[in-house]
């Protein structure tokens, strides 16, 4: 059985590779801003400049964004988990499978954005969310 620690690893790889979609945003944005003459108060709402972004940085930023959207519902149920004695090496194997998917979409989203396999790969991390899921709810209910 594992820790607690070890358990709720997957969430800390999950938030630094967040972070490495941020820098890997600015990196690319910032550029690309300055590449096209953007001044940066045009971009003062979202997607009022996203027509003057290379495609390739947007899709970074886009990535970014949905590291901020499924994985909370991850977030929450890893918390939920490790508060509630849920804690074993199966649910373990499922979070790390989750990250691991959640990389490989990001990877895949700002390189080749292919949709089809992008559309996969998210896919594939939604139905182990959703098996961590269920099984959480058959062993409290």
């Amino acid at each position: 059985m594992p820790t607690v620690l070890e358990f709720l690893t997957p969430v800390l790889v999950l938030v630094a590779w967040t972070f490495v979609m941020w820098f890997w945003l600015y990196a690319t944005r910032l550029p690309a801003m300055t590449k096209a003459g953007i001044d940066p108060q045009d971009a003062a709402h979202p997607g009022a400049v996203a027509h003057r972004i290379p495609s390739r940085v947007r899709s970074v930023a886009d990535n970014y964004n949905h590291l901020h959207e499924q994985p909370t519902v991850f977030y929450a149920l890893m918390f939920f988990a490790a508060l509630t004695g849920g804690v074993d090496g199966f649910a373990l194997r499922l979070a790390w499978l989750y990250v691991a998917l959640r990389v490989v979409h990001s990877l895949v989203q700002a390189t080749v954005n292919k949709v089809v396999v992008r559309f996969l790969v998210f896919c594939a991390a939604t139905i182990v969310l959703l098996v961590f899921t269920v099984r959480e709810l058959a062993r409290v209910f």
